[in-house]
This record gives structure tokens, C-alpha cells and sequence, in this order.
């Protein structure tokens, strides 16, 4: 396409131009298959996966959204590995959006559950090992030998007997005119010299020399930028709009309505700002006018007073609590949290007769690119859907109603004109699609010897299936799984069990964040454990192992952290250290903190040791660093975390009221990989879980003060240890 401006993001970075977290600057336009073209004819597609062309570049086609986990590398890695070519020459470019790159488990294009590497392992190499296969036989029949005499190696197919080697760009014509062989083999993993290494990110260079296009940064000839004026309490309805004052502001074009608010749309953000700051707008406020964040826990409490749906049940818990030795009974509350990702959600659409152009950073393109064409009456293979990086997911761009998506469609189709809309920090903040609030009830009986005879928890919270596409698939007998997960399901051998729900009122939008319920589950679990081992008297992480030898993996994840954070040797004076384990999204990860106080109650993470078992894997590299980002993202939940309301309002704005974890705060990581040959798990998400329940239950070894409410405020561990 034409009429493209390309600015370097260095060039623009001198102009020192900020908008809302990111930066605006001139964009190419990806050719080739990511722009749902066919390739050039001179290029070797052997499968929708793979390019080689004539020039020797190899480039793999990624239906993954790239936003910071890796997949723009071990996903290559996994065809280079099978391809045999070196990972650091492999080019990658984004998927369009058609059936081929759908999720391998989904049937949808889509990115989450992490999801990225163990869904398309074996389709990946399937494809690399299929280009290579393809290659040899191109020069088996160039030279008249059998393909059996001759290999692939570094890009190159080489004969044994005469030494002869072509690269595979002088063998992609004649690769191109031969069929895909009807039997794929796949090389042994003894054999591998790319999977398990850690090999440096693809993306790395573009984005440290600012080359790397994000939603942010794309800009097109005629474009006009929007931000939107929501509603204050969600629900809302506006009943009158008052736009004079809002028109008159220069630069606006334009002020209407869309289904998200009222779109203020101008040649310049500035301009649109400045536009809905003048904006007059009577609303209806609706059935959430009067929500308060401690109504609504006295509400759950309420609820959680009477027998919910029953998502896991085993013996008599009832009966074993009345027989037990000890018992111990405890609430836990968790907040909203939003996912406040570095870069605002924003997206670039470009409506014209016939077709409609989309630039965003998504998670859901299928759903993304469906609701653009019922919005434009367009069929979706008129829809064209540009995937750029994305500056933080976490879930939060993985939206089922596409809602940044379709404001920038709805306003683009009103101008006439391409239209990016962008939403400002507090935007995002106010905007909903948090991890739902959690209010979990729980009892424990202990027998003589101290071990657990009866477990039962309830859970109160909304479902984030419920009125999305997901919901048949998610909620069974008024059970949302995501609600339960890692709480039905907890590996610790109780023989009388107990886990049932509660399905709180909806009305604030909640949606899948990093881990998803295993981020509230986890904490509840891990810390209740804790106490019935300190009930007991026996120490947390032998009383573990007792009640996991069923589930060696666990333990061994747990012996491996334990072993190297040094459990049961003496920590400096006035540090305390804390144990948890949780397996999530396929994989086990097991931590250990080491926390002290501060005078004004601040808790002080100084070390976090990581053991992590995902089985087969592709990157150590990225596992270290998902190991990190999960640690870093599960305290800032943990230690400064909660989105709360008052009279209908989110109470939060920006990251000065809303923190995100400061370097200063970062704590020392360690992450130690159990090796094994077992299935390949996630990695995206699994670090994020035992990270609260470790510091909470290394602060009450320090101090003997059990916080069940998070976040854990200075307020709070104050309170808790008497020095309030």
C-alpha cells in the first residue's frame, strides 16, 4: 500500500514527544503473508509457516501475539531446530488473521492460557522438519543422488560423498515445484542444538534501537485521533451530551457517539484531550451508583454464609471437623486488579469502501477482526488486521467484546477517515476488566499427629465467563472454572474435602488477568497450608511434603527451591522466609522469599529463589526472564495491588495511586529449571502465583502475623503486629 510514513522511533525520541505512556511515530506496512498477500514467486512457502526466499532469508510466520514473553524467538527456535538454520537469521513476521493460524487447541487465532509454545511445538516442527525434508530432495534431484546421501545443516544441504552444498535460497525454486512429503520425521531431542539453549532474543535489537512498532506508533496519511468520554460508574447511560464547548476546542472535528461512551475525535491528541475536558455529558447512572468496596465485601460475606455450587467434594468434611483434634478457621479477601500494562490500549482503523484496515496490539484478532465486520457489514475476509507488539497484555488485550478495537472501527466508519483511538492512563485504570474481588471462607480439622483430616473452601466472586462467547465452556453447574482453579484441585492429601462457589452480582466488567484464578487461589491455598503446618507445629515445608507424596513433580520443584534458598539455615537478623508451591497452566513453581519490616511496617522482599518445572522447553533465557516478570507483576499485586470503589467510582487513577513494583523494590531472583522429559507447560503465567503466598508466610515466621487481606500495606502489617 501507498502513501506510508516512516519515521525512525530514535529521530522521534529527540523530539521528546510522550502520549499516555507511549510515543507516536511513522509506521512501514508488513508485505508478504502478514499482509495476507501470496508470497513472491521466487519464495520457497513450503507451509503457512515458513518463507525461504531466493536471497537465503528465512522467515517464520508467528500467530502468536508478541508482548513481551518471547514468542518471537522460541517459536522460531522450534523451526529453526527441525529447519537447521541459525535462530539469529530467521525473520519474523506477524500472522494475518485466517483459519491457518488459528490456536491449535481454540479454533480461533488468539494468544493467553499460556498457551503460546506447548499449543504449537508439534505443528511447528512439524513445519520446519517438512521445509527441510523439501530442501533435500531439491538438491538430491539437482545433483541425481538419493536424498539419504545428503543433509541440512546451517542453512545449507550438504552431499557427503562429494562435498558439494547449496544454500537453501538456491534451492527454493526448485523446493517450491516439489509435493510436502507424506511422512514428516522429526529429529530426536538428544539431537537438539537449538531447543533447550538459551539463545538471545529476536526482538531485542528493534526494540532497544526503537525499530520495534507498537499500537502506539502507528500513524497514517489523514489520520485522526479520538478519546473517548465513558461513563463514570459502569452501566451508566448518557442521556444528554452537551458537545458545544467541546467543538469549539481547535483541532476537534468531531464529537459522537459510540457504544463505549462519547468519542471526541481530532487532528491531534492534545486536541482531543483538551475536547473532552470541555465535554458536558448528564448520565444516567444506573444500578452501580451507590457500589462501595467494603458494601460489596460485607455483601460477599453474606453470601458465603450459605452452601454454594459444589466444584469439588470428597468424604465427609463436616462430619471430620466435628471429630478433629484442632480446628482452624480463617477468611481471606483479595481486590480488583487491573492489569495496567505499560502501553494504554489504542488502536488505528481505517474504514473505506469495501475493506477496513486495523493496526493493533491484540490478543484476540479472531474476535477483534469479527466484530469489525458486523460493525462495517464487511465479510471478515475484508477485514484486514495488522498485529504490532504489544507494550503489556497480561489478558487485558485479550477482550471479548473487542471494545478498543471497535471504538476505533465505529469512529473511523462515523469520519470517513483513518482514526486512531487511544486511551490515557487513567483511562485505563478507570476502565474496567479487572481480576475479579475474592472472598474465600475457610475450616480445617487436624488430627492428633497435626495432619489435616477435613478442608473446605468457599469462594465468592464474579465470573469473568459469564455473557461472553466462553461461557459454555467455562461454567458448569454454577461453576466458573477459572473462578476454582487451583482450589478444587489442590493436590495436598485431605480425605474429607470441600470446594464450592458462590456466583457474585455482575456489573463491573472483570476479565482474565496473569494467571488468571490460580492468582487468587494460590494465595488462599499456600497461606492456609501454612497455618495448618504452624497449627501443628511442624515445619511448612516438611508438612508439604507429607501431604504431596503422591505428587512427586511438586515435591521435586519444592526440594529444588528449598535446597538452594538453604531452608532451615539461619537468615540474618530480622529476615523471615516463606514457602510456596502451585502448579498452574501445565507447570509447577515452587518459591521461597526471604522478607524483612521496615519501622513504618513496609515489607521488604530481598530474595526470591525460584524453582520451576514446565517439562520439555524451548528457552532457559526466557524462562528466567517469565520467572522475573511473574515475580516482579505477583508482588506489585501483592505488596501495593487493589482497585476499589466509592459511590460507583474506581477510587485509582494512575500508577501514583495505582504502583506498580519500583526497581528499588525488585528483590534478588534466582530461578533454577527442573529438567525432565516430561510435556512442555506454560511459562507465561505460572511464576505470578506463589509469590504473595511465599512473602505472606515468610512474614509471619518473622513477625507471627498472618495477613489474610491483600494487598499487604505498611497499614496492615502495622495493624497485624500490634504496632499500629
Amino acid at each position: 500500500m501507498s502513501g506510508i510514513v516512516i519515521v525512525s522511533r530514535r529521530d522521534f525520541l529527540k523530539a521528546g514527544i510522550v502520549l499516555g505512556g507511549g510515543l507516536i511515530i511513522g509506521v512501514h506496512l508488513p508485505g508478504g503473508t502478514a499482509a495476507g498477500m501470496e508470497p513472491p514467486r521466487e519464495t520457497f512457502a513450503p507451509n503457512a509457516f515458513i518463507r525461504i526466499g531466493t536471497d537465503d532469508s528465512v522467515t517464520v510466520i508467528v500467530n502468536k501475539s508478541e508482548m513481551g514473553q518471547g514468542v518471537y524467538t522460541a517459536l522460531p527456535m522450534i523451526v529453526a531446530e527441525e529447519l537447521e538454520v541459525d535462530p539469529a537469521t530467521i525473520r519474523v513476521e506477524a500472522a494475518p488473521v485466517t483459519p491457518p493460524y488459528n490456536h491449535a487447541e481454540w479454533g480461533i487465532q488468539a494468544t493467553g492460557g499460556s498457551t503460546s509454545v506447548r499449543s504449537e511445538w508439534d505443528r511447528l516442527a512439524r513445519a520446519g522438519a517438512t521445509a527441510r525434508m523439501m530442501l533435500v530432495a531439491a538438491a538430491a534431484e539437482t545433483w541425481k543422488v538419493k536424498p539419504g546421501q545428503c543433509r541440512a545443516e546451517k542453512g545449507f544441504v550438504l552431499h557427503h560423498a562429494s562435498g558439494r552444498r547449496l544454500s537453501y535460497g538456491k534451492l527454493a525454486e526448485r523446493a517450491a515445484r516439489l509435493k510436502p512429503p507424506a511422512e514428516v520425521q522429526l529429529k530426536s531431542p538428544k539431537d537438539y542444538s537449538v531447543i533447550g539453549r538459551p539463545v538471545k532474543r529476536l526482538d531485542t535489537p528493534a526494540k532497544v534501537d526503537g525499530t520495534a512498532l507498537f499500537g502506539l506508533d502507528v500513524a497514517i496519511p489523514g489520520m485522526l485521533t479520538a478519546v473517548v468520554a465513558r461513563p463514570p460508574v459502569f452501566g451508566a447511560k448518557a442521556m444528554k451530551i452537551h458537545h458545544d464547548k467541546a467543538e469549539k476546542v481547535p483541532g476537534v472535528k468531531r464529537v459522537i457517539p459510540i457504544d463505549a461512551g462519547v468519542a471526541v475525535i481530532a487532528d491531534s491528541f492534545p486536541a482531543a484531550v483538551k475536547g473532552r475536558e470541555a465535554l458536558e455529558i448528564e448520565w444516567n447512572e444506573g444500578p452501580l451508583a451507590g457500589l462501595d468496596s467494603g458494601l460489596q465485601r460485607d455483601e460477599y460475606a453474606e453470601m458465603a454464609k450459605l452452601p454454594g455450587a459444589v466444584a469439588a467434594r470428597r468424604g465427609d468434611p463436616d462430619a471430620a471437623l466435628k471429630q478433629a483434634v484442632k480446628r482452624i478457621d480463617a477468611v481471606y479477601d483479595l481486590p480488583y486488579l487491573a492489569h495496567a500494562p505499560l502501553e494504554p490500549l489504542n488502536c488505528v482503523a481505517r474504514v473505506e469502501p469495501g475493506h477496513c484496515d486495523i493496526w493493533a496490539g491484540t490478543q484476540m484478532q479472531t474476535g477483534d477482526r469479527n466484530a469489525a465486520a458486523k460493525i462495517t457489514g464487511f465479510p471478515p475476509d475484508k477485514i484486514t488486521l495488522r498485529t504490532m507488539f504489544l507494550g503489556g497484555g497480561f489478558g487485558r488485550r485479550a477482550v471479548p467484546d473487542s471494545h478498543f478495537v471497535r471504538e476505533a472501527v465505529q469512529a473511523s466508519k462515523a469520519m470517513g477517515k483513518p482514526v486512531k483511538v487511544v486511551w490515557t492512563r487513567d483511562d485505563d485504570i478507570h476502565g474496567g476488566w479487572y481480576r475479579p474481588t475474592f472472598h474465600n471462607e475457610l475450616s480445617a480439622g487436624l488430627d492428633a499427629a497435626g495432619m489435616p483430616v477435613a478442608w473446605k473452601h468457599r469462594i465468592v466472586c464474579q465470573s469473568i465467563a459469564i455473557g461472553t462467547p466462553f461461557e459454555k465452556g467455562m461454567v458448569k453447574n454454577g461453576v466458573d472454572d477459572t473462578s476454582v482453579e487451583g482450589a478444587a484441585d489442590s493436590p495436598y492429601a485431605v480425605p474429607n474435602f470441600l470446594c464450592d462457589y458462590h456466583m457474585a452480582p455482575a456489573g463491573v466488567p472483570v476479565l482474565w488477568w496473569r494467571s488468571v484464578g490460580h492468582s487468587a487461589t494460590a494465595f488462599v491455598k499456600e497461606s492456609f497450608i501454612d497455618e495448618l503446618a504452624h497449627l501443628a507445629g511442624k515445619d511448612p515445608y516438611q508438612y508439604r511434603r507429607q501431604l504431596l507424596e503422591k505428587h512427586p513433580r511438586l515435591v521435586g520443584a519444592m526440594d529444588l527451591a528449598a535446597e538452594k534458598a538453604g531452608w532451615g539455615k539461619a537468615l540474618p537478623e530480622g529476615r523471615g522466609r516463606g514457602i510456596a508451591v502451585h502448579e498452574s497452566f501445565g507447570s509447577i513453581v515452587a518459591q521461597v522469599a526471604e522478607v524483612s519490616v521496615g519501622a513504618k511496617g513496609e515489607i521488604r522482599v530481598h530474595r526470591v529463589v525460584c524453582a520451576v518445572d514446565c517439562g520439555r522447553f524451548v528457552n532457559p533465557g526466557i524462562i528466567e526472564a517469565q520467572m522475573e516478570s511473574g515475580i516482579a507483576f505477583g508482588l506489585s499485586a501483592a505488596l501495593h495491588g487493589a482497585i476499589t470503589f466509592k459511590n460507583g467510582r474506581v477510587e485509582q487513577s494512575n500508577y501514583h495511586d495505582y504502583p506498580i513494583i519500583r526497581m528499588n523494590e525488585m528483590p534478588r531472583v534466582e530461578t533454577h529449571i527442573v529438567r525432565n522429559g516430561e510435556k512442555p507447560g506454560g511459562i507465561g503465567e505460572p511464576g505470578v502465583p506463589p509469590v504473595a503466598p511465599a512473602v505472606a508466610n515468610a512474614l509471619f515466621a518473622l513477625t507471627g502475623a498472618r495477613l489474610r487481606t491483600l494487598p499487604m500495606t505498611p497499614e496492615r502489617v502495622l495493624a497485624a503486629t500490634g504496632k499500629a
